[in-house]
């Protein structure tokens, strides 16, 4: 049991009590701040996390910040070359994890510190779980501690989800985005089921280390929430990385394969080949050969025809899907067998919040239908003195968004006439760290219109923007959508260098109720990013 505050008490011989004015469950964003809060206002805290290897939680451990990291590495490696031999790429790969482990471990003490030298705060080390509405037990290594506490925050966040696919526990090679943070050597093919932003993200940072990536999506749409122009614009700019895609990709299987590697038994829907032997019976696959799909006679289903099939994942032994009767079946919907070998599988299907082990039914508190903890506008579960905040609650699964439920819990602990709600919370935006990076806020053009909105569409090519031809990273458009008769600005989606810093622009003067003329005509530095919001809204 890790107990450490000055006056922690001593690892006991029989199973402790404490009585404490608040328990904080998980030690992340929104938590942890709300434990220094609460101790600076003289209120005693107990600090409940499951490892010692995610203090400060998620983003800092296994999320945001060591994503990063590897992606401003695996740029670099990239910029100098040294991503075009086996040899250069295995050294930046192992340079840049181990400047990932140093900034996660940095900062993970640092988390660790801030809120455990307080004296009035206690961090235990071990999984909690409820054993009644203001009683938790927390199972530590040296034994179980009990908790009592009049105010109990449950701040667990999210765990990957896995799809039901048989060997996928149990195939090594197989990896969460956890574990393919934190190998020893890098991949040379690696596979990548799901084709959402995380996975994205993971796709160009390995393809820009080198490594040859494919990604399988289970349908025909490339990020369906996107318009069709922006989606066109992030797929051919992963392409021109070296990205490979194939949709309508089911995942039906997964094992080890001979040489090592990972075998995948891969139905792709709409595509007709003759019938060759089951993936039961295919030998590993042989060399490094990028997925080879030619001859498929459906090619918007796979990948740009003008990829190299001879450098990614192996695919080999296709198969129709059989009738009833046994014989190939070529009607509609058809669906080829591949075998697919590769060196490491990234499962990237999503987050589900964890709540496994917590008992909340002990505590009287409720989950949604998805699995969520059930919270009001003021983060308050089914069961009185109980909050939740961040990924845990079915919030926008981002770090900001842990810390403005911190905001949405103080306000209300604070003595506030009142208290800031879920539902003040305007305009939340996002940023995924792409070669270019693609941020958007607000409204799309999709969006606006099955809203029934009257808007216009500002668009302009980052190539007219100065500063990015200067920083030679001309790729990319900017499109916004502005309300037709009150100039309102409804949303932006920009893909470009630097997005992730200027969209906080945009959601400022959307948060602000300023027309589109504001951006229009402000006054920006030159050259910058920035100033290309003059031309976009005008």
């Amino acid at each position: 049991m890790s107990i450490s505050t000055p006056n922690a008490i001593s690892t006991p011989s029989t199973s402790p009590t404490i009585t404490t004015d608040a328990l904080i469950i998980g030690f992340g964003k929104g938590g942890k701040t709300l434990a220094a809060k609460l101790s600076a206002a003289g209120r005693k805290v107990v600090v409940a996390e499951a490892s010692a290897d995610m203090y400060g939680g998620t983003c800092i451990n296994i999320g945001c910040l060591p994503s990063k990291s590897l992606i401003l590495s695996a740029k670099q490696a990239r910029r100098d070359g040294a991503n075009s031999t086996p040899e250069t790429r295995e050294a930046a790969f192992e340079a840049a994890i181990k400047e990932k482990r140093r900034v996660t471990s940095m900062l993970r003490d640092k988390n660790y510190h801030k809120l455990a030298d307080q004296d009035n705060i206690t961090v235990i080390t071990g999984r909690a779980h409820f054993t009644g509405p203001h009683s938790v037990e927390i199972a530590t290594a040296e034994g179980p501690v009990a908790v009592t506490a009049s105010k109990i925050f449950i701040n667990t966040g999210a765990t990957p989800r896995i799809p039901d696919i048989p060997g996928i526990h149990t195939t090594p090679g197989v990896y969460t985005s956890t574990g393919l943070m934190d190998l020893d050597d890098m991949p040379q093919r690696l596979v990548i089921i799901g084709s959402g932003f995380i996975g994205l993200e993971f796709a160009s940072m390995f393809a820009d280390f080198g490594t040859a990536v494919t990604v399988l999506q289970h349908n025909a749409e490339f990020l369906p929430r996107e318009d069709a122009d922006v989606a066109a614009a992030i797929r051919a700019q992963l392409e021109a990385q070296g990205v490979k895609f194939l949709f309508n990709a089911d995942t039906k299987a997964i094992a080890p394969a001979a040489d090592g590697g990972v075998r995948l038994s891969v139905a792709v829907k709409g595509m007709t080949r003759g019938a060759s032997q089951a993936c039961d019976s295919t030998p590993a696959g042989t060399g490094n050969a990028h997925t080879d799909i030619t001859g498929a006679t459906d090619t918007t289903t796979t990948t740009s025809p003008t990829s190299n099939p001879t450098d990614h994942a192996t695919m080999s032994h296709v198969q129709t899907k059989p009738s009833d009767d046994g014989e190939p079946r070529f009607a509609e919907p058809a669906e080829a067998r591949f075998c697919l070998t590769t060196d490491a599988v990234l499962v990237a299907t999503g987050r589900t919040p964890n709540v496994e082990g917590l008992h909340l039914e002990a505590a009287g508190v409720e989950l949604t239908e998805r699995g969520a903890v059930k919270v009001d506008e003021l983060l308050r579960t089914t069961a009185a003195d109980i909050w939740a905040l961040g990924d845990v609650n079915g919030g926008p699964q981002h770090t900001y968004i842990s810390l403005d439920d911190y905001r949405v819990v103080w306000s209300q602990l604070n003595g506030s006439d009142r208290p800031y709600t879920v539902k003040d919370r305007k305009h939340v935006p996002s940023s995924t760290f792409l070669a270019t990076p693609y941020s958007r806020v607000g409204l799309n053009e999709r969006e606006a219109k099955a809203a029934g909105l009257d808007y216009v569409v500002k668009r302009l090519p980052v190539a007219a923007v100065p500063k990015a031809q200067v920083m030679r990273r001309p790729d990319g458009l900017m499109k916004a959508i502005v309300e037709r008769n009150t100039g309102r600005i409804l949303g932006a989606m920009l893909l470009s260098v630097e997005s992730h810093e200027v969209i906080n622009i945009v959601k400022l003067a959307m948060d602000l109720d300023a027309p589109a003329s504001t951006l229009r005509d402000m006054v920006f530095t030159h050259p910058t990013i920035a100033e290309a919001l003059n031309d976009l809204f005008a």
